[in-house]
């Protein structure tokens, strides 16, 4: 099977994330957030459910059972519908796709770090490090820049 770095693969997913969002704001012009959010989820849910029925004729039977998957695992889709109502409604806001997809980022790390930190939803724990502090002050200036700086 082909192997790609993580890194790579999450750049890909950014990329993605983005161009997700640019077509969901076309929609809610046109229509609603809250519309845009169920086609998105929708289609969504389609696409997915055909990955996996194309995974499962593929995958071999001699594979363990799977571990328990825990039940609050399953709320993920939550949140992903409040991204998608909100980042359409903003997108078509001033602030237009990047500086969205910038706040995004800021939110996204920002999380990230305190779930890190305190080990949330079962993630591994870790110390946040100066370079953390580093990282977070260049995402933000960079995001600052994107959205303060006349065009």
């Amino acid at each position: 099977m082909l192997k790609l770095s993580p890194a790579l693969l999450a750049l890909f997913a950014g990329a993605m994330l983005s161009l997700m969002i640019l077509l969901n704001s076309q929609l809610a012009a046109h229509s609603s957030p809250l519309l845009a959010s169920w086609v998105a989820h929708g289609i969504g849910a389609a696409f997915a459910g055909f990955i996996l029925f194309v995974c499962h004729l593929r995958s071999k039977r001699t594979r363990p059972a799977p571990r328990p998957v825990p039940k609050w695992a399953y709320l993920g889709g939550i949140p992903g519908a409040f991204t998608v109502i909100l980042a359409a409604a903003t997108v078509n806001s001033p602030l237009g796709l990047s500086g969205s997809v910038a706040f995004m980022l800021v939110g996204q790390t920002l999380f990230g770090m305190l779930s890190d930190v305190f080990g949330l939803m079962g993630s591994k724990r870790r110390k946040l490090s100066s370079q953390d502090l580093v990282v977070v002050c260049c995402i933000l200036s960079g995001s600052m820049l994107i959205i303060f700086t006349p065009s």
